[in-house]
């Protein structure tokens, strides 16, 4: 027996037969679909050199990125996490800080690694972040403390206080969404 799946014109439930992708009614469409998928593939051989160049040129490029990169791949980083995740009951100590309730799946290090890699393995450092207060702590970071590929380092001193963190990364999001 043929395989089968519905044909993928909008609108269609008619039968198509594998190895197409549209109806008898609608077949015209394949060549146009086989050229976007041809498309599609070539790009992805981009993205794979893109990833190489990222992992290999960003990622790993100097000696201390790759000793971090090392232990966030580590068995310790992972139980870190665990322990991290469950004193916090995963919830987005940045958003808690400013009254509300999200759920975080990140850790993050409150004190940059970049800047304070002697803080880098104290648990004390660490609270659950959700993926937006991340984004924006970051970027709080490579202005105020100097982080990133292209940052240059400040004088600033630290903070570590988690509530004025995520009011000062809030209001640089403001500050972003009124200047666009």
């Amino acid at each position: 027996m043929p395989r089968i799946r519905r044909c993928r014109f909008p609108g269609c439930h008619a039968v198509a037969y594998v190895p197409n992708h549209y109806c008898k009614k609608h077949i015209e469409h394949e060549a146009e679909l086989q050229e976007r998928n041809e498309f599609y593939r070539l790009h992805h051989k981009r993205s794979k050199q893109s990833q190489w160049r990222y992992n290999h040129i960003t990622r790993y490029r100097n000696p201390v990125k790759t000793e971090q990169n090392k232990f966030y791949h580590s068995k310790q980083w992972r139980e870190m996490r665990a322990i991290v995740f469950k004193r916090d009951y995963h919830l987005c100590q940045y958003c808690k800080a400013r009254g509300q309730l999200n759920e975080g799946n990140i850790v993050d290090h409150v004190l940059p690694v970049e800047r304070y890699p002697e803080e880098m393995k104290n648990l004390q450092n660490m609270v659950t972040s959700c993926g937006r207060c991340h984004y924006w702590k970051t970027r709080f970071e490579e202005q105020y403390y100097g982080t990133g590929l292209h940052g240059k380092p400040t004088d600033n001193p630290p903070i570590t206080d988690v509530k004025l963190i995520a009011n000062l990364a809030a209001r640089l999001k403001n500050d972003h969404a009124v200047n666009g």
